[in-house]
């Protein structure tokens, strides 16, 4: 059984061009129940467009709390 978290944010191009030169890593957030939470950038790669990245997100999580897969709500 896995488990999930939902956020939302914004990721600028500018923000998005410094994952590419490898100086951004993580995106930290806090999510819609409140919890803080750090994720690689990485698995936002699908959803990159040239205005960044923006909207709602589920990202879930294996029961050894190992990432799994990352959906666009809404």
């Amino acid at each position: 059984m896995s488990h999930s978290i939902d956020v939302s944010f914004y990721i600028s191009p500018d923000d998005i061009e410094r994952m590419y030169a490898g100086t951004a890593k993580n995106v930290y957030t806090v999510s819609h129940d409140g919890r803080s939470v750090s994720f690689p950038i990485r698995i936002l790669q699908p959803f990159i467009t040239r205005n960044g990245i923006q909207g709602s997100f589920r990202i879930h999580f294996t029961d050894q709390n190992k990432f799994d897969r990352v959906e666009r709500l809404g």
